[in-house]
């Protein structure tokens, strides 16, 4: 890579940076908590006043389940598969689909047996809109008030503002899919009438 392509992909990490943490709807003293960089670095570093480094840019994409090459807005490769690497979150294993930082984000997540069967799951609430749809096993929903299960073929689609959690309700595994965008973005599945989904 020449210096000057260099430089400017060092110059684009800053702005990536802060949108990327206002899309997910968070702040820097919130980023700064779960990351362990100081607030005034983050915010030098979102500003361009403070040059990214590996030890800054890593905890960021860890937070942010983006690859480092999508952080920092590395030149495409021409190569389009996605090598996802699986993340353990709360006691699911949740898989990346997309690379790219905005707009809608695809993951695949993997809830074991005996997980987050309590009556009282931990609700949470976020800027956004969400698309499910379950691959294997029976999934529990908890919508606000409603408390559903969900079966493999079955989909649902909400608000992330509405309080809600994910649990596995079967005695297997449950697999799902799920599409995440910010808020105002939904999904539309289209299928011609008459066709059947093979």
């Amino acid at each position: 890579m020449a210096d000057e392509e260099f430089e400017n992909v060092l110059t684009t990490v800053g702005p990536r940076l802060r949108a990327l943490r206002r899309e997910r709807g968070t702040t820097l003293a919130k980023l700064a908590a779960v990351t362990g960089i100081s607030l005034s670095t983050l915010s030098r570093l979102e500003s361009g006043q403070r040059k990214p480094t590996l030890e800054l840019l890593l905890p960021l994409a860890r937070e942010y389940r983006v690859p480092l090459d999508e952080l920092v807005g590395a030149p495409a490769t021409g190569d389009p598969r996605i090598h996802p690497r699986p993340v353990a979150r709360n006691g699911q294993t949740i898989i990346p689909l997309t690379r790219h930082l905005g707009g809608m984000h695809a993951f695949k997540h993997i809830v074991p047996p005996g997980r987050n069967t309590e009556p009282e799951l931990e609700l949470k609430v976020h800027e956004g809109y969400e698309w499910l749809y379950v691959l294997a096993g029976r999934l529990r929903l908890v919508l606000g008030a409603r408390d559903l299960v969900l079966t493999a073929g079955e989909a649902a689609e909400f608000d992330t503002r509405t309080p809600h959690a994910f649990g596995n309700a079967g005695p297997h595994p449950v697999e799902f899919l799920s599409l995440f965008g910010p808020q105002g973005e939904r999904m539309h599945v289209r299928a011609r009438p008459g066709t059947s989904v093979r």
